[in-house]
């Protein structure tokens, strides 16, 4: 799955397009290096995400095409916050 459509899909970002200017500002970084908006996400990898003061880093556990809203917080695991 695209990265942009995984930040959406697993609701770290709540829009896609927000995903995508986010990839391309450099903003989002996958397994230490800038990663682009079609990156194919895989599980175990760690995403670095950096929105204004908010920075993210969580870990991949699954990858599904669809989640709900109670679902979606299972796709990942949050490493580090700040």
């Amino acid at each position: 799955m695209r990265l942009d459509k995984y930040l959406k899909v697993s609701r770290i970002i709540k829009r896609r397009t927000v995903a995508n200017e986010a990839c391309d500002a450099g903003r989002v970084i996958v397994n230490g290096k800038p990663a682009r908006a079609s990156y194919d996400v895989k599980v175990g990898d760690v995403i670095d995400l950096q929105l204004g003061a908010r920075g993210i880093r969580a870990k991949v556990v699954s990858v599904n095409e669809y989640a709900k809203k109670e679902d979606a917080p299972a796709m990942y695991e949050i490493i580090a916050e700040s």
